[in-house]
């Protein structure tokens, strides 16, 4: 079966975006729904629909929502999607707009995940979970294999985290080409930290609350999986400011005319502070549908960076 997603760009990055000397960037972004969210949630929709699924059902902050949807669209299945109240209403909107039912659900995305799974229970629908699937982490280690097929040599991976998704799907696909010792910076915002808050403490630990405005971001408790595999891989668990994540996203439409989210923002951020020490440094632009015009001039008008 064709996959959903597509073969992205990898784009050295433009001169004055960072302070590093050589960064490449994987520009996930550039997914037909968005993010690269659709590399493991296409797979997961397609078996699904392979073993006689008659709906699809979703739990997410929004870029999940939007693979999920675009991948049911095109196997021609209904699908409902449950958004988090943290979710911008213009989300909701797009979502509607492209096909699917919305429903709005819970203070965080725990809440909703709860709700969705009654929901396809109800529906006898097949439920798409965001991040925590080994189908979902198989179809993001495709992001590797592009970036070694198109020959590129690297010695770390920059990335965001939110439930931990991604970041399992980077370490299956460096693992599967014998990049073992090539360490991942997992970059998470400022009051979203799951999985710097659980390396930290020696087991999982679920957040209180989730207070960043990277929403994409806001799993309270990190996978068990990605857990399991920032211990066993080397990986630098950072955080940095929703303020910085927000200037990077401007710096980045800027340098590289492409819109991401601060979720996508948090990873570029990351890049002059965390990976200064590797000579070639890859970023996966993860990309993010949670960003307009309009946000982006918010941002600008709020954005402070601490000294």
């Amino acid at each position: 079966m064709d996959p959903l997603h597509v073969d992205t760009p990898l784009l050295r990055a433009a001169p004055g975006l960072f302070d590093h000397p050589e960064v490449w960037l994987k520009m996930d972004a550039l997914q037909p729904s968005g993010s690269f969210k659709l590399r493991g949630v296409g797979r997961l929709v397609q078996q699904a629909a392979a073993e006689g699924a008659n709906a699809i059902v979703c739990a997410s902050g929004g870029n999940a929502g939007f693979a999920a949807t675009h991948a049911a669209v095109a196997l021609g299945l209904p699908v409902a999607i449950v958004l988090p109240l943290t979710s911008s209403a213009a989300v909701a909107e797009r979502l509607a707009a492209r096909g699917a039912e919305v429903l709005r659900h819970g203070a965080v995305w725990d809440e909703a995940h709860d709700f969705a799974l009654t929901l396809a229970a109800e529906r006898g629908a097949a439920y798409v979970h965001p991040f925590d699937h080994p189908l979902l982490w198989a179809g993001h280690s495709t992001l590797i294999d592009e970036v070694v097929e198109a020959g590129l040599g690297f010695d770390a991976v920059v990335t965001a985290v939110g439930g931990g998704g991604l970041f399992c799907g980077i370490v299956e696909g460096l693992r599967r080409h014998g990049l073992t010792d090539v360490p991942v910076i997992a970059v998470e915002t400022q009051g979203a930290a799951s999985l710097q808050a659980s390396l930290a403490a020696g087991e999982r630990v679920t957040l209180p609350a989730i207070t960043s405005i990277a929403t994409s971001l806001g799993a309270r408790r990190v996978a068990a999986e990605a857990f399991a595999r920032a211990r066993s891989h080397p990986t630098l668990a950072v955080q940095v400011s929703d303020a910085e994540a927000t200037a990077a996203c401007l710096r980045f439409a800027d340098a590289q005319r492409v819109l991401v989210e601060p979720a996508c923002g948090a990873a570029l951020a990351a890049v002059d502070r965390h990976a200064r020490a590797y000579r070639r440094v890859l970023v996966e632009v993860c990309g993010g549908m949670g960003v307009s015009l309009a946000l982006l001039r918010d941002w600008a008008a709020a954005a402070t960076i601490p000294a």
